[in-house]
């Protein structure tokens, strides 16, 4: 009796239906705030060396991978620290046949080509090629041919793995690539690109851009989502925000605002505007502020440049919801760089740079570069820092790691121009390649300039012009360029604001 009771009460508890929109944002807001919080939290996820605390339920909602891995008999559904590695790892050849498909079979899949998905199967059935080959043919029509090119499905054909069995892999490929899967859509990764996102001089609008495939996406948003002084950050987990500052009598409010994917719109970021949050104001000749991400922490940094140079810093508590203060850094400059480069932030100048370790709350000097005039953009890849100068006659890269400074090449031949200085030079990082996005105009006669985008070769220590085409819009002036992976349709399908899609051949 008791247990036709529990069944009874089971069953009537399953029908509850988890579609109502109110209560999917709610309990999305909540599973959000447990996580900042750090609460019931059951599995760790640790990735080249940095660790995650997640929620396994979170996790196998939202990826076929992870309720594959959580849901079976594999030993990371037991553990509570799961090492992440990529595909050709023990791991994913360790999955099961059913779990290898589900996960191949959804439009999910971060993969900016189908041969990816192909190569992925290769290694799983390679890594035990006499218990899994004859798996082949129930696995490759979850691979979408259609997304193939001719010669990629020519070489599939050719691959021993499917000349080994002539009869049914062949035959199933040839079926396929005729007659096409029943799924036409594209990966998720497919349609996923590399932005650099650019504030422009007009109140309500940014342009996301790359550069090295022609896109260029300029984004008018309903007035007032987009605030004035805007500095933007992207963070690891691909999470833009906004610092934004309203001012007021006697008092500047910066407030923060982060960017909703699939809405293409900004909302209020979850975060205490009390304490930590208000602009300095008074007894400054300037005052510049940024928010930034150092080894998954969030920091609002104030420079403030006057009579006695300093820097303020506060620390984002998420367990608290408050801000905390750190420890200021004191200046004998009015120059005023400051970057991010793995788990420390970095002051840099011509004249001295200083090193913030988050973990002892501690500045420390290190050697400056002595030999560029003023730094004004830097861009960190891997554990190195590159800098540039106001008219990017000259480059610079900062070594991390042994302290170290190199002259790299400038601008290569600027011929009759000249960089617009009240234009700054920005460095950023794309698609793993250093860039830089300046103005330049003419030195003789009137010229109202024409932004370049210029890529860097290490190992030819040389830059190349990409003879991009970019929009015709002013470019707000020193603001960074932040650069984060952006689904492109979201842009599109958004009915909050006009865009304009532009591309260049």
């Amino acid at each position: 009796m008791a247990s036709a009771d529990q069944e009874l009460h089971v069953s009537a508890i399953r029908p509850r239906s988890y579609q109502d929109e109110s209560y999917l944002h709610g309990f999305l807001g909540t599973v959000g705030d447990l996580q900042k919080a750090g609460v019931l939290q059951d599995v760790v996820l640790e990735v080249e060396g940095r660790r995650f605390p997640c929620h396994r339920l979170v996790l196998s909602a939202a990826s076929p991978y992870f309720r594959a891995m959580f849901t079976s008999d594999m030993a990371e559904s037991r553990q509570m620290t799961v090492v992440l590695l990529v595909a050709s790892s023990e791991e994913f050849c360790s999955l099961s046949v059913n779990q290898l498909t589900e996960i191949i079979s959804h439009d999910e899949l971060d993969v900016k080509e189908e041969t990816t998905v192909w190569e992925a199967v290769v290694r799983w059935v390679q890594h035990s090629r006499e218990d899994r080959l004859h798996h082949l043919p129930s696995i490759l029509p979850h691979i979408r041919f259609n997304l193939l090119t001719s010669d990629d499905t020519a070489a599939i054909l050719k691959h021993p793995l499917v000349r080994e069995n002539p009869g049914s892999s062949s035959g199933v490929v040839r079926n396929v690539a005729q007659k096409g899967n029943s799924s036409v859509n594209l990966r998720q990764g497919m349609e996923t690109m590399e932005m650099v996102l650019l504030s422009t001089e007009e109140r309500d609008e940014l342009v996301f851009m790359n550069p090295r495939e022609g896109k260029y996406i300029s984004c008018n948003y309903v007035p007032g989502d987009l605030h004035y002084g805007r500095v933007m950050t992207v963070t690891s987990d691909n999470d833009i925000y906004l610092l934004s500052r309203e001012g007021d009598v006697g008092i500047d409010r910066l407030s923060l605002f982060k960017y909703n994917h699939a809405e293409n719109g900004w909302e209020p970021a979850d975060m205490s505007a009390e304490s930590g949050l208000v602009r300095p104001v008074g007894g400054w000749s300037q005052c510049d502020e940024l928010i930034l991400e150092i080894d998954g922490s969030f920091y609002l940094v104030v420079a403030m440049i006057g009579e006695s140079p300093v820097v303020e810093m506060r620390k984002y508590d998420w367990h608290r919801n408050q801000w905390q203060e750190c420890s200021r850094l004191h200046l004998n400059t009015s120059q005023r760089t400051l970057q991010p480069c793995g788990p420390h932030l970095y002051f840099l100048s011509n004249t001295e740079v200083h090193c913030y370790d988050p973990s002892q709350d501690r500045w420390s000097e290190r050697s400056p570069p002595k030999l560029i005039p003023e730094i004004c953009s830097t861009a960190a890849m891997g554990t190195e820092i590159f800098c540039t100068d106001l008219d990017f006659t000259q480059t610079m890269v900062y070594n991390t790691v042994s302290d170290s400074w190199q002259e790299l090449q400038g601008w290569p031949d600027p011929g009759n121009r000249d960089v617009r200085r009240f234009c700054i030079p920005r460095l950023f990082v794309l698609e793993n390649q250093l860039h830089i996005l300046f103005e330049a105009y003419k030195r003789h006669g009137w010229s109202s300039g024409e932004y370049l985008v210029y890529v860097y070769d290490r190992s030819a220590d040389a830059w190349r012009d990409l003879e991009a085409t970019l929009p015709h819009k002013r470019i707000a002036n020193s603001c960074p360029c932040p650069v984060a992976r952006i689904h492109l349709p979201y842009l599109g399908e958004s009915q909050k604001h006009i865009t304009e899609v532009s591309s260049s051949s």
